[in-house]
């Protein structure tokens, strides 16, 4: 919230009448354990719900001053919630996971929102691209999407021949690039390379790709300097590659795990317990901001666009941001298709934090040895529900409900049982059930199973 003089006051007096005239005990205002808030986020489009929150009054509307600032990477971002600098910030979907695991650093993260789908890509160099290009198969003089690593396997075996690595950028160990970009190796028949905790946390043993962290705005200038020769990213970062020449999108994460959760909103477990109204706040203007970016079929994404644009926020060109958000993506430079589901941050139920998202990506960390032992079934759940919170989220949106800001038909029906059905829509066809992890990971051929686990450079029964 801005704090600005009687309009500001004019405004809180204005909230609390409306929750006096809602019915609600008190005030609204009253009700808070902390007014004054500091969030934090990396410079992609999906930190969107954050600014618009903020620039549309929503946080104002729950009482909330609220700074939102950006954050040099996702490493600095996490210390700075679990310290007390941040109240809570923008992360990837495996963060409040990894942190609450004790893979890297250890503090206990929740998350009761889920800030959207999709929005990553993954781009290789001109010159990968073109190595790769005689092996994708064409319809039209276009490449039949989705583009499978099938058609990089020949590149990294050539690579292999002469003993040259092949260098591949993601954005952090428990990033939902890093997974991403693993799986559509995996799939291809590339092995990504397998982490061994404490020792070995470089995540490339045995790895025919090597995979090293990049952070997101640097990654078309690594690119281009040839220091990696592709990477896996949010939004704006790979339609800069395109407008700058530099590289080709080959695929992006709705055509490898349709309508995947991507970032959430973090807060430390402790900050939860000490705030919960505030907290709840926090929430119920998150969802408002998300229901207003995904409205009328995405109306509000060029306002959305032009905010995010602002140098405050992701800080590149109206044009490159507004490629994705806006329904387009371009893969080689000319070849832009529809793709109205590349951001999406309320519709499919998007804000919701499911226990089964949670569960596939401990099943990734549990894959590529970042759990390097096997665990029961009931370790996936009983983690799953300590860090998801739908049962925060499903309060707030009840009090929405309640205000006739939001609709019932607008949340899960199911409430806060916490599970999807069992998804099909992944590039090898493999289907995941949340509530069997162990089984499915038995389904793929590259990553670890069973008892199996990362010794000395080796994978053992």
């Amino acid at each position: 919230m801005k704090k600005t003089g009687m309009s500001g006051v004019k405004h809180i007096l204005s909230v609390a009448v409306t929750a006096a005239t809602l019915g609600f005990s008190g005030s609204l205002l009253a009700d808070l354990e902390k007014e004054d808030l500091k969030f934090g986020f990396i410079k992609l489009t999906d930190m969107a719900p954050l600014a618009i929150a903020y620039e549309k009054g929503y946080f104002e509307d729950e009482g909330l001053y609220v700074q939102v600032e950006a954050q040099a990477n996702w490493k600095v971002l996490l210390d700075r919630v679990i310290n007390g600098e941040l109240d809570g910030a923008h992360m990837l979907a495996g963060q409040p996971l990894g942190a609450t695991i004790g893979f890297g650093t250890q503090s206990h993260i929740i998350t009761a929102f889920s800030m959207d789908l999709n929005g990553n890509g993954i781009t290789v160099s001109n010159d990968i691209w073109s190595q790769m290009k005689p092996h994708v198969p064409m319809a039209d003089g276009k490449p039949v999407h989705p583009i499978k690593a099938d058609y990089l396997k020949p590149v990294v075996e050539k690579f292999k021949e002469v003993g040259k690595p092949f260098n591949m950028g993601m954005v952090f160990p428990v990033s939902t690039h890093n997974y991403e970009l693993r799986y559509w190796l995996a799939a291809g028949g590339i092995k990504p390379g397998y982490y061994a905790p404490p020792q070995d946390i470089t995540g490339q043993i045995d790895a025919d790709a090597l995979l090293s962290v990049t952070p997101p705005p640097q990654m078309p200038a690594t690119l281009e300097a040839g220091t990696i020769y592709g990477y896996c990213v949010g939004e704006p970062w790979n339609q800069q590659a395109v407008f700058k020449g530099i590289g080709v999108p080959v695929i992006t994460d709705y055509e490898i795990w349709k309508d995947n959760p991507e970032k959430v909103f973090g807060v430390s477990k402790e900050w939860a317990d000490k705030y919960p109204n505030t907290h709840k706040a926090v929430v119920k203007a998150l969802i408002r901001a998300a229901m207003w970016l995904d409205a009328d079929n995405n109306k509000n994404r060029p306002e959305a666009v032009k905010i995010l644009s602002e140098s405050k926020y992701v800080g590149a060109d109206y044009e490159v941001i507004a490629n994705s958000m806006t329904g387009t993506f371009e893969y080689e430079k000319g070849d832009k298709r529809s793709l109205p589901d590349f951001n999406v941050f309320f519709r499919y139920n998007a804000t919701y934090p499911y226990y089964s998202d949670a569960i596939w990506y401990l099943t990734q960390m549990r894959r590529w040895g970042q759990v390097n032992e096997f665990k029961p079934d009931s370790w996936y759940m009983d983690i799953a529900k300590k860090v998801y919170r739908p049962d925060i989220y499903m309060s707030a949106a009840k009090a929405l409900i309640a205000e006739g800001k939001a609709k019932a038909s607008d949340f899960p029906a199911d409430g806060e049982t916490g599970f999807k059905p069992p998804q099909t829509e992944f590039i090898d066809g493999v289907v995941y059930d949340g509530t069997k992890p162990n089984e499915y990971l038995t389904k793929f051929a590259i990553g670890l199973k069973g008892k199996q686990k990362v010794v000395g450079g080796s994978i053992v029964e």
